[in-house]
């Protein structure tokens, strides 16, 4: 079993609401049961609504969610772990239930992998790009929202040197980039253009196709400054000595103050799923965020448990990279205001990066 040693498991699925219910029948102890009273209404053959940490009852239900491999699913890994911590005493034991949601997942390498299924029904969510999620929303006719953000910017501007302290520096420099036609260059652009530097005039940015050429480009001193993302950072800092993250985007973003964020990634649901289980979504996303917070507050352990699950290969990659990774949970009016005011932004730059119109209200869920 993945990852016990890192955490009292015992405790863990019964604060996340995974724990398990022993039913045994006096017939089992080898005991004969009484015959039953005959009831005057018709026996109900629904298992009871699990009741919720504040007492009240809520629904449970069983979930199939897709994460990509990379920092989008590092907030998972607990709840993967406890899940399938929960499934393997489940698995041939007629006589334990669970009395909370149960959780089925599946990791991708690329999102080409995962929409299809979202939207054939063969999933019931998934860890996606924020701009893919509002594409899912328009070419779905809205039938895809979102429940959280779970990792806001992971774009750093690293540099072998120290010429760059401010964005006002990257005026005059080369920065060596991929990821054009895509979020990477849309946000750079804005952080440039709002910082007063001409992207097109003002710097020039030598676009790769792959990330792994950015750091081959440093390594081999063609290049001192790139935009990277972790955990791309963090390996070319393995690499190449001196190697230093000279901006955060995420906090450059932050410093405009106009209430929006820099966002990586978003969970999504279908909506006749969340229509049909309101109350598990919402003890789903209790289960998210305490895996959330776990896994910012235990790197080392969950590094450890990332890697045994293929989300990055390497547990020290992973364990540097974890407190870079901007990995959160924020779900209502907050995720609305963070998302909508960066896809506003996108939009701008290019249209198709978002479906060509922004989603509508009822994107947002909680909000």
């Amino acid at each position: 079993m993945k990852g016990r040693k890192t955490m009292n498991w015992k405790k863990k699925l019964l604060a996340l609401g995974l724990s398990l219910a022993l039913t045994l029948s006096l017939t089992a102890c080898g005991q004969k049961a009484a015959e039953p009273e005959q009831p005057e209404e018709p026996a109900q053959t629904e298992e009871p609504a699990a009741e919720a940490p504040d007492g009240t009852e809520t629904d449970t239900a069983h979930f199939r969610i897709a994460a990509l491999k990379g920092p989008t699913a590092m907030g998972l890994v607990e709840l993967m772990s406890l899940s399938d911590t929960a499934n393997e005493m489940m698995e041939g034991k007629e006589n334990v239930v669970s009395t909370g949601n149960t959780y089925e997942f599946t990791l991708a390498g690329s999102a080409d992998e995962v929409t299809p299924a979202l939207i054939k029904g063969d999933l019931d969510m998934a860890c996606v790009p924020a701009n893919l999620a509002a594409v899912l929303y328009g070419k779905t006719d809205g039938a895809v929202e979102v429940l959280a953000v779970n990792t806001l910017g992971v774009l750093y501007i690293v540099e072998n040197g120290d010429a760059v302290q401010s964005m006002a520096d990257l005026k005059g420099q080369t920065i060596v980039a991929a990821g054009k036609g895509s979020t990477p260059e849309y946000a750079l652009r804005y952080l440039l253009t709002e910082n007063g530097i001409d992207p097109d005039k003002d710097v020039t940015i030598d676009w790769k196709s792959e990330h792994s050429e950015c750091v081959a480009a440093l390594a081999s001193g063609q290049a001192t400054i790139a935009l990277l993302p972790q955990p791309f950072v963090t390996v070319a800092q393995n690499k190449i000595e001196g190697l230093r993250m000279a901006l955060d985007l995420t906090a450059e973003w932050d410093k405009l103050d106009n209430g929006s964020a820099l966002i990586t990634g978003v969970i999504v649901a279908r909506r006749d799923v969340v229509e049909a289980n309101p109350g598990a979504v919402d003890r789903f996303l209790q289960n998210y965020a305490a895996s959330v917070e776990w896994v910012n507050a235990n790197n080392a352990d969950a590094a450890q448990l990332i890697a045994e699950y293929g989300i990055i290969e390497a547990a020290p990659v992973a364990e540097k990279a974890l407190p870079y990774c901007n990995i959160v949970c924020i779900t209502g009016s907050e995720m609305k205001d963070k998302l909508s005011g960066y896809l506003q932004v996108l939009a701008d730059a290019e249209p198709s990066s978002v479906g060509g119109a922004l989603p509508g209200d009822d994107f947002y869920y909680g909000a």
